[in-house]
């Protein structure tokens, strides 16, 4: 959310911004934000006014009491109880605008970052950089639903009875190989100096309107029936929530945390949940890193952190890259925005398996977070980076890790997370 005196100062700005970002839909919110914003200042003067009357009137009949003048005085009070009257309309309306103000508000993008390119959509992302070799084995790499079915590894048909579709056993083998991941994921973030959490995986509404917009919360979050309470969709959403109106001490920034949680989604839209694998699911693991900082650092933050998740899949032996969000893909609150991508050498291209981003002081402004500085108090910078979203991140092991007979290769990195092993046979 940004801020008002900025939108008001640099409307311009704020409606470029939208054209970016393809919203023109949005272009009206600006100037209705401004003219709301015009009439509940008029409204504050007047209660001010209103108020400081008030106190004088009220002062002035215990004058007029001491002096024994009661009719002046009881006069003066009809005058204060109608002051009175006046201001609990007044309030009403101030509430009110108020109201309409922060629903609009909460509607208009953030301002991206200069870098960000302009693109309609995902398809006009722009490859950053490259890591590892993309390798295409001599052998035709399987489907990774048959990869984890020849080691036993997976039973969709009964989760399909328990819980539906988008739902999945992982079994043996590879549902070993999907913990040793995320203790391996953990580990690596501790060994960067990261804080290690386990959060709440339920959240309330007041903390989801604060770390996402309306349209990610739609499409993504599960609302607990007669509960105040979401399911969470990402670790980020408990992390930020932690420091909800809190003041932190400017010396203890960055705060540097890596948390482990499931993660529900509704996986609402056009790409529908995978029938037969697990790369879109309704429920997933994940390893995620959070960073609150001086707004100055955010973008120092941003490039290590993304490059924490490349080194993470180098050390497994899975080529990745990097791809820069364009401004239409970005959700509202975002800053700026790149995917971490692995190589599918069964598929011949990249997936994402990972994303990283920095929203500036947008969440710090909605949930009221501060850092207390020697000049005063200020609002923070929040980023979060994807270590290591299971299946997926499991997916991408298993495609470039699987040798012809089926067999798959465990990296040094893995193996004491394995008890040691060095290779997955294939199950007779």
């Amino acid at each position: 959310m940004l801020d008002i005196k900025f939108l008001r100062e640099n409307p311009e700005i704020v409606k470029e911004n939208i054209r970016k970002k393809f919203q023109d839909k949005k272009l009206p919110l600006v100037d209705e934000v401004i003219e709301l914003d015009k009439t509940l200042r008029d409204a504050r003067l007047k209660g001010d006014n209103l108020r400081a009357e008030r106190n004088s009137k009220s002062s002035e009949i215990g004058n007029l009491m001491r002096n024994k003048l009661v009719e002046e005085a009881n006069a003066m009070k009809e005058q204060v109880a109608k002051i009175n009257e006046e201001l609990v309309d007044i309030e009403e309306q101030e509430s009110k605008l108020a109201d309409e103000i922060k629903q609009r508000m909460m509607m208009i993008p953030n301002i991206i970052d200069s870098s960000v390119p302009i693109g309609k959509d995902d398809s006009e992302n722009v490859e950053n950089e490259r890591f590892g070799e993309p390798v295409v084995p001599s052998f035709e790499v399987p489907y990774h639903a048959d990869i984890m079915a020849k080691l036993n590894g997976i039973d969709k048909e009964s989760a399909g009875r328990t819980s539906g579709n988008g739902f999945y056993y992982l079994m043996g083998d590879v549902a070993r190989l999907h913990s040793a991941m995320i203790s391996y994921a953990r580990d690596f973030m501790i060994n960067k100096g990261f804080t290690y959490c386990i959060p709440p995986f339920m959240i309330r509404s007041d903390v989801v309107n604060g770390v996402m917009s309306f349209e990610e919360m739609d499409a993504m979050m599960y609302k607990i029936e007669g509960e105040d309470l979401f399911l969470i969709g990402t670790s980020e959403h408990s992390m930020i929530g932690k420091f909800k109106g809190q003041i932190v001490k400017e010396e203890e920034l960055p705060l540097c945390l890596t948390s482990y949680s499931p993660c529900f989604r509704k996986e609402v839209g056009s790409h529908g949940i995978e029938e037969r694998g697990v790369y879109r699911v309704h429920q997933f693991e994940k390893q995620e890193m959070v960073v609150l900082c001086k707004p100055e650092e955010q973008m120092d933050w941003y490039n290590k952190m993304w490059s924490y998740t490349v080194e993470f899949f180098r050390s497994l032996d899975v080529p990745v890259r990097t791809l820069e969000c364009c401004s239409g893909d970005l959700a509202d609150l975002k800053v700026k925005s790149c995917d971490v991508e692995a190589w599918s050498p069964r598929q011949q291209k990249y997936f994402e398996v990972g994303s990283c981003s920095t929203l500036g002081d947008a969440q710090a402004r909605r949930l009221s977070i501060r850092a207390k500085g020697k000049d005063g108090n200020y609002l923070v910078a929040t980023l979060n980076n994807t270590v290591l979203a299971t299946p997926r991140g499991l997916i991408a092991f298993l495609e470039n890790n699987v040798n012809e007979d089926g067999s798959v290769n465990i990296p040094a990195a893995l193996r004491p997370y394995m008890g040691g092993i060095e290779k997955l046979e294939p199950k007779k």
